[in-house]
Parts: C-alpha cells; sequence; structure tokens
C-alpha cells in the first residue's frame, strides 16, 4: 500500500484568499509576528496610535489575527474592532436625530445592543456607562478601543462631511475624560494626511505611529508554509521560496528582443493570498507534499493574478456599468498604461475620474485593482500593480466565466456598501437581486424588505420606504419576530410624522409601543408625534414616564427640554437641556437659547441663536424659537422677518399649535 493512502484528506483550505483575516484565524496567520507585538505595545502604551499603510498590504488582517490575540483579557478591556460607516437592515426611519459616524462606532462597540439604544448616545456616554473593569490586583485596567478603515471617515462622499468634526470632538472627549482609555486607527497611507491635523487634539504628548509594509522574502515564505501546519500538506524544501521568489519578480517590459524582469524585493499580501489560495483549490487531491512542480503548474503568478483581475472587473463592471467589461478594460489600458507600458498615474476629479464616475474608481480600489494616493493637495489613482498590466493589454481575448454571487446575503452585502457609499439607485438594485433570490427564507426576504425601506428613507421616497416596512413588518408578524415589527412600526410612524400627519403617526408609535413596550426610543418619538399634532402637555406626560424609568435617556432629556422651552417652563427646561450639552441639533439650541432669553440671560441667548440661524435652513420650529428670543431682546423688526420665515418653513414645517404665535409675532411690525 502507497503510505500516502492511509494519510487523512487535506484539511478545508488554510489560505483566506481576497477577504481579511478574522481574530478566529489567528492560527493560520503568519509573517507578522514582529509587527503584532510592536503594535499591541504602542496600543497600550499611547493614547493614540495611527497603523498606516496601503491598500491591500493587511492592516484589518494585523490587528484581528495578529494583535488582539496577544492581549490578555484580565488586563485589558478590548473593545470590538469599530467602524465609521454601517449598513443594516435595521429600519432607519425608527432611529432618532444621530451622528451616522458615532452610531456606526457604538453599533460595532457594542453589536448586541438595540440601535435605537445606541443612537441617542455619545461615545463618552457609552462609555462611561460600561462597568469598571479591574485587574487580578485591584487596579483599573486599560480599555483598548480600535478604529479599523477610518480613511471613510475622511472619503470624500457629501453626506458624511457634515459630521466629521462633530465625530472626532466626541473623540477627543471620550479621550480626555477617561485616561484609561487607548485608541488605535487604522486608516489607507493616502489618507494619512488627513487625520494628522486631529493628532495633536486627540493624542495629546501620548501618541504613536506605525507604517505597514508589504511583506519582505522571509514574511512572505513563513506566511506561505506556515498556514498549512495541521492540514496533512506542506512544502518540499525550496518550494515554497519558489512561490515568494515568483511573486516578487516582475516583467517590465523587453530590451533588444529579451524580456526584462525587475526584483520588487518584497511581495504585496493580497497576491500572495490569491496565488496560494488558487493553488490549493487546483492541487489534485491525493497530493501530500507540494513540490517546485506543483508551484509552477498551480500558483503561477501571472495566471493567478489574471484570473483575479478578470474576477474583479467582471464584477465591478456588472455592478457599476451595467456588465460592459469591454468599456472597463478599455478604460484601464488608456488611462492606466503609458506607451512604454508602464502604470500611468491619473488625475481624480471631484466626480469624475478619465470620465468615469468615482464610484468605479472606489470599487475598483476596495478590490485591489487600483490605487489611490495624495500628492500636492489633489488625489491621484494608478494600478496597484505591474502585474495588471499584462491581463489589461490582453483586450482581445474573451474573459474567463466568472461566478455571480452566489448567495442573496451576498447581493445584501454588496448593497449595504453602495448604501455606506451613497449610492443608493445601486443599493437599490443589489437588495432587489438579493430579494429574487432568497426562495422562502422569510426572515431574510424581512430583513431585505426593511434595507429596501432604508434606501427609499435616505432617497426621502417616504411613501415607497412605508411600502417596504409594512411588508417587511407583515413578514416579521407571521415569524413571531414582535420587537422587529415594533420597530418597522416606529420608523412608518417617523416617516408619517416627517409627511406632516402627526396623527396617523401617534396611531403608528402607539401600536409600536404594545409589541415593545417600555421602549424609551419610542416613547420619544411619540412624544414628538403628540407635540406637532398640538398635545404638547401629552407628550411631556409620556417623556415624564419614560425619564422616571430610565433617567439618563439623552433623546428622552432633549425632547423634554425642547417641549418645556415651548411650554414656557424656562428653569426646567435648563435643567433637563443643560444634562445633554454639548447641544449639537439646531432645534435643542434653539430651545435652549429661548429658555435662556426667558430667564434674562440675554447675552447667552443671543450668542446662542445667532450660532443657529447660521444652520436653521427652512425649520420651522428653530425659526419660531429664534423669532422669539429677538423679540424678548426687544428687536421686534427681526422677530417679525424671523416669524414669516417659520410660517412658510417646510422642512420641518411649523406644528399647527405655533401658528398663532408666529401670526401674532410676524403682524408686529
Amino acid at each position: 500500500m502507497n503510505p500516502n493512502d492511509a494519510r487523512p484528506a487535506p484539511a478545508a483550505e488554510p489560505y483566506v484568499g481576497l477577504r481579511a483575516f478574522r481574530r478566529e484565524d489567528s492560527a493560520r496567520f503568519f509573517g507578522r509576528a514582529r509587527e503584532s507585538h510592536e503594535i499591541a505595545d504602542l496600543w497600550q502604551a499611547n493614547r493614540l496610535t495611527i497603523l498606516y499603510g496601503p491598500s491591500g498590504v493587511g492592516k484589518t488582517s494585523l490587528i484581528q489575527a495578529g494583535v488582539l490575540p496577544l492581549m490578555d483579557p484580565t488586563t485589558v478591556d478590548i473593545l470590538p474592532i469599530g467602524r465609521v460607516s454601517h449598513g443594516s437592515p435595521f429600519p432607519s426611519a425608527a432611529l432618532s436625530q444621530h451622528n451616522p459616524h458615532v452610531f456606526a462606532l457604538l453599533s460595532s462597540w457594542s453589536p448586541e445592543e438595540t440601535p435605537t439604544r445606541l443612537a441617542g448616545l455619545t461615545l463618552r456616554g457609552f462609555l462611561r456607562r460600561r462597568p469598571p473593569r479591574q485587574d487580578p490586583y485591584g487596579d483599573p485596567v486599560l480599555t483598548l478601543a480600535a478604529i479599523d478603515q477610518a480613511e471613510e471617515l475622511f472619503g470624500d462622499l457629501a453626506h458624511r462631511q457634515p459630521y466629521r468634526e462633530w465625530f472626532i470632538d466626541q473623540l477627543v472627549e471620550a479621550l480626555e475624560a477617561d485616561p484609561h482609555l487607548r485608541l488605535l486607527v487604522s486608516i489607507r497611507e493616502d489618507y494619512l494626511a488627513a487625520i494628522l491635523p486631529h493628532e495633536p487634539r486627540l493624542a495629546g504628548p501620548s501618541r504613536g505611529r506605525f507604517p505597514l509594509a508589504a511583506l519582505d522574502t522571509a514574511a512572505a515564505v513563513r506566511a506561505t508554509e506556515g498556514p498549512l501546519e495541521g492540514t496533512g500538506r506542506s512544502f518540499a524544501p525550496g518550494a515554497a521560496e519558489g512561490l515568494v521568489e515568483d511573486l516578487r519578480r516582475i516583467r517590465v517590459g523587453k530590451a533588444l528582443g529579451e524580456e526584462v524582469v525587475a526584483d520588487a524585493k518584497v511581495v504585496e499580501p493580497v497576491q500572495l493570498q490569491v496565488v496560494c489560495s488558487t493553488m490549493w483549490r487546483s492541487l489534485p487531491a491525493d497530493v501530500r507534499i507540494i513540490t517546485a512542480e506543483h508551484v509552477r503548474r498551480f500558483a503561477d503568478a501571472d495566471r493567478s493574478l489574471t484570473g483575479f483581475f478578470e474576477r474583479m472587473i467582471t464584477e465591478v463592471s456588472r455592478d457599476h456599468l451595467d456588465g460592459d467589461t469591454d468599456r472597463l478594460r478599455t478604460w484601464l489600458r488608456r488611462n492606466f498604461i503609458t506607451e512604454q507600458g508602464k502604470r500611468e498615474i491619473v488625475y481624480q476629479g471631484e466626480t469624475l475620474t478619465a470620465g468615469e464616475p468615482n464610484r468605479v474608481v472606489r470599487a475598483l480600489v476596495e478590490r485591489h485593482i487600483l490605487r489611490e494616493d495624495l500628492r500636492a493637495g489633489a488625489r491621484w489613482c494608478e494600478l496597484s500593480h505591474e502585474r495588471l498590466i499584462q491581463p489589461i493589454l490582453q483586450h482581445g481575448r474573451a474573459a474567463e466565466p466568472v461566478e455571480s454571487r452566489a448567495t442573496p446575503d451576498e447581493y445584501l452585502r454588496a448593497a449595504e456598501l453602495a448604501f455606506r457609499d451613497g449610492e443608493f439607485g445601486l443599493a437599490a438594485k443589489q437588495a432587489e437581486e438579493a430579494l429574487s433570490r432568497c426562495g422562502d427564507d422569510t426572515w431574510l426576504r424581512a430583513e431585505i424588505e426593511s434595507f429596501l425601506g432604508n434606501v427609499a428613507h435616505r432617497r426621502e421616497d417616504f411613501e415607497k420606504a412605508v411600502a417596504h416596512y409594512r411588508t417587511a413588518a407583515v413578514l416579521f408578524e407571521t415569524l413571531g419576530a414582535t420587537t422587529a415589527v415594533g420597530r418597522l412600526l416606529a420608523g412608518i410612524g417617523r416617516l408619517r410624522l416627517a409627511q406632516g400627519r402627526p396623527a396617523v403617526a401617534v396611531q403608528e408609535l402607539y401600536s409600536a409601543i404594545r409589541r415593545v413596550p417600555g421602549d424609551t426610543a419610542i416613547q420619544t418619538e411619540l412624544a414628538w408625534a403628540l407635540w406637532y399634532g398640538g398635545h404638547p402637555d401629552a407628550a411631556r406626560d409620556v417623556l415624564n414616564d419614560a425619564l422616571a424609568r430610565e433617567g439618563d435617556a439623552a433623546e428622552a432629556l432633549r425632547a423634554r427640554g425642547e417641549i418645556l422651552a415651548d411650554l414656557g417652563r424656562t428653569a426646567e427646561a435648563l435643567h433637563d437641556l443643560e444634562r445633554v450639552r454639548p447641544l449639537q441639533w439646531p432645534s435643542t439650541r434653539a430651545a435652549y437659547a429661548l429658555a435662556l432669553a426667558s430667564e434674562g440671560r440675554a447675552a447667552e441667548a443671543d450668542r446662542e441663536i445667532t450660532a443657529v440661524l447660521a444652520e436653521a435652513g427652512d425649520h420651522g420650529p428653530v425659526l419660531l424659537y429664534a423669532a422669539k428670543v429677538r423679540e424678548l431682546a426687544g428687536d421686534a423688526p427681526s422677530a417679525a422677518g424671523l416669524a414669516r420665515r417659520a410660517k412658510a418653513a417646510v422642512a420641518p414645517r411649523l406644528p399647527p399649535h405655533l401658528t398663532a404665535e408666529a401670526d401674532r409675532l410676524a403682524e408686529q411690525v
């Protein structure tokens, strides 16, 4: 008998391919031992540590599979790795006003907590309410927090920018409030310049930086051989070295009829994983020792990376260019490769890059086809590696068949990524595809309907959002998921309020409370609906009940403070609003200014309302409160002008019960 016949079959694939290593993959994460220990030390020693490197170099993998396993849970308190963008089927219309970056980070740090509760928290408030941890000797332990892919905070997407400074202010406040908090920020190298101006405030004198580079030869060999431990397979002597050497060698052209090959000296981790994963899947099942011949046949770097390139551009063209792969390949060839067959650097415009939308660039960057760089204050992009030149130049040959996404979950994930980037049309398209593939999976169908409601909500198509939420609620009802139904009904209630239908909103929110009794966030929305419907005393009673049960609920305190200011109960209003400072939302600041003015604190009120008016826009209650502040200051003409603006406002409209007050002020002059 052949001794190989008695050996067990090879284990499941040991290489992770394109996805990042997770913490549970630490046993097959090799080649980064030194970096893991250095970052672990920096993270614990400094208030702020910045880990930076190019896209695809393995920052996420390093944190999750290299650094976290080194931490002793008895001596440190580690929060889950955080992100500043968030995609979820949870009905977004059910959430109160919030900073999306803060909400995303808190959702990462506390994934099991109710989103409606998280939406009302600040970073400092969240950390302060966590129970203190002590080491075995009774000393407080460090709290380690990490934000991965922080470039999402500094991207040029317009819908994120208004919240950036506010988010950073909250980070600073949290770090200053807790001397035991340590923050690790992982960011792409081309965005490093964007975070550096904030570094002094975030870090003070306690800061660290760590540049992460590609793998050197020894590390790349270790990353190739190590994952095979315990799989029943191993490399023959020199075989792994040959694989790495092939990845290092780059064909850069011809001279005097001879091919010119350059040695890159380093190996890109993402390319190593692509090649090793391709090799593993191609090996015959009976192979136990991987020889140099196996490497030559099944781990050819150019062939593997060509296949990778074909898969990626087919996916991008399907998602963004109606499947026109030739158009994408031609665009890459004409703009990113010189006549001499070298990489070309291309300027990235505000919305277009060489004629294509920047969403195409972002998709290619995410898939490691392009890389971005910041030079002289402008953003540029180029091919991520010289090895991609030849696949692009092979324009005439048929693309290799590429499997479509196999599962509805994958389509939903793609939809969430598009939603994150503000591509709401693409998000809806991907979600509809997911819906068409989910079969009789009622739970998944309900989640997709809820997600489509979120997309419609962001596009301000409130009727369509209500329809999707209603469908999701019916599906969840059949599954007995009453909490999910309650959240969806709460979302519908907020949408009805946004449509100026407070009576209908009250009905929906009462239905939601019946399914989720004691939910402070839903009670707060009910209070707002009652207030807009002309029942401020009933609204206050609802909030009194909510705060009697949960006295530190910031959104309920904010709502009660605003309503008390409207009712003229200024001392009580100031008491509530002082408890939720800093005040971020214009309506809250305007109500605070009104309470200050009513208490005779005219100078403070004037400073507050002047700042608020700069961002008031077409907000009816804010403009009316400003008019009342001006009236109390003795400026009748200004009060009349603001009152007239309040009467004409539509975002949101002035509640009916306040129109008489607006009429009185408008007629003063």
